[in-house]
């Protein structure tokens, strides 16, 4: 494209402001007690209780606590047939539309990995064992990955149409990275997006089996990482046209600025060593954004704690950005796969917000291999104007979005 004409295309965009969120993690239900754990950089990972992990290697994750989750949703009709996952939407979706009630999303695009899995396993472990199927008929309703989506959308009277996006890891942030494009092109005026996924025991064990989760503490970019914890949660954001945004007198929590992906088409799990992927898709979101490396204030990385991963994005995020802080927040609440590109959205948010950095915990020795200023242990206060947020997933597919603090 011609400079000229690079122009006039970005002049014509529209700006993209997040005017309301919501968020439920094992950070916490909402975003000031997650804004509390970040602060306090508290480890929220704890023993695995949902089902056995005798016979695996890994016995710990981020979870949700499910006697607070169900009670909050006692008035829902028919709540108790509703999957795990549709209530932690619904608590996402319920704060989000408390802070703006008066927003009304054109389009939802949500992200996720399994969907109601568990209750799929419930299924074929009735059925293979000529068990009781007289749950079956909720069970096989809750499978899809769109029921925790509509099952939230009616909880709140929203009908917008539903897109779901399953693309591994990279789920969250592609479903805000497209609810962003499609704000900025004008096609849509608000947009709904975010990403969920509850623990399931087939992901656990099959992580497991991979060798890909620890049974140690999680240690993103730690000389010593040994491997992935996995968490669950959800978060929604609001997208809106900036311009229609301020002349309801909404308020702008941050804009949206830039998006970018890529593909390695290296391996099915593992990326590809050099990096270029990842720094594919970090370059593409800098150049939507119209901005520099230099401009980055913060990158909320991928950082699973595999060798594999880290190695490979410390080489991307140290070949394009100079000194930049960086932390994996995974380290904190686990690796929430499809959710987790929705809630650290929110954690950049609220980086910007209020002014700090979070903490990548459990950093106890600098990889040799990988030349980055990790924001280690314990979060700080800092000037923060833009954050960029890295999801990497199986099969190679990497995306990376860029946040701004709302100037007004």
């Amino acid at each position: 494209m011609a400079q000229a004409d690079r122009r006039e295309s970005t002049n014509n965009s529209a700006r993209v402001a997040v005017t309301a969120a919501g968020v439920i993690s094992p950070l916490g239900f909402g975003l000031a007690e997650t804004l509390e754990s970040l602060r306090s950089a508290r480890d929220c990972v704890t023993p695995v209780m949902r089902f056995s992990v005798t016979q695996c290697r890994c016995k710990t994750a981020g979870q949700v606590s499910d006697s607070r989750l169900l009670a909050s949703h006692a008035q829902i009709p028919r709540s108790g047939r509703l999957h795990r996952a549709s209530h932690m939407m619904i608590q996402a979706l319920q704060e989000l539309v408390t802070q703006q009630p008066e927003f009304e999303p054109e389009l939802t695009v949500v992200g996720t990995t399994s969907g109601g899995m568990s209750y799929g396993e419930r299924y074929y472990r009735s059925l293979n064992g000529a068990g009781d199927l007289r749950h079956a008929p909720t069970w096989i309703a809750n499978y899809p990955a769109q029921k925790p989506v509509i099952d939230a959308q009616t909880a709140f009277g929203i009908s917008a149409p539903c897109h779901v996006i399953a693309n591994a890891c990279a789920s969250g942030t592609n479903a805000i990275g497209h609810a962003f494009e499609c704000v900025r092109s004008g096609r849509y005026q608000r947009v709904l997006a975010g990403g969920y996924d509850a623990l399931a025991e087939m992901v656990f064990v099959g992580f497991d089996s991979l060798q890909a989760s620890t049974p140690e503490k999680c240690r993103p970019f730690d000389r010593h990482r040994s491997g992935m914890v996995l968490g669950e949660g959800a978060a929604v954001l609001a997208l809106e046209n900036l311009d229609l945004a301020r002349e309801r007198g909404a308020p702008v929590l941050a804009e949206i600025i830039g998006y970018g992906i890529s593909t390695d088409n290296f391996h099915i799990t593992q990326p590809e060593p050099s990096g270029i992927g990842a720094r594919q898709a970090m370059e593409r979101a800098l150049e939507s954004a119209h901005i520099s490396a230099a401009d980055v204030d913060y990158i909320n990385a991928h950082g699973t704690a595999t060798v594999f991963n880290d190695a490979t994005e410390g080489k991307a995020i140290s070949a394009l950005f100079n000194g930049v802080p960086v932390s994996s927040t995974k380290s904190m609440m686990g690796h929430s796969l499809g959710a987790a590109g929705a809630i650290e959205a929110v954690v950049c948010l609220l980086a910007l917000q209020h002014q700090f950095l979070p903490a990548n915990i459990n950093f106890t020795a600098p990889d040799d291999d990988v030349d980055l200023n990790i924001v280690a242990n314990e979060a700080r206060p800092a000037a923060v104007s833009m954050a960029l947020s890295n999801s990497f997933g199986f099969g190679g597919t990497n995306a990376s979005l860029i946040m701004r603090k709302f100037e007004a």
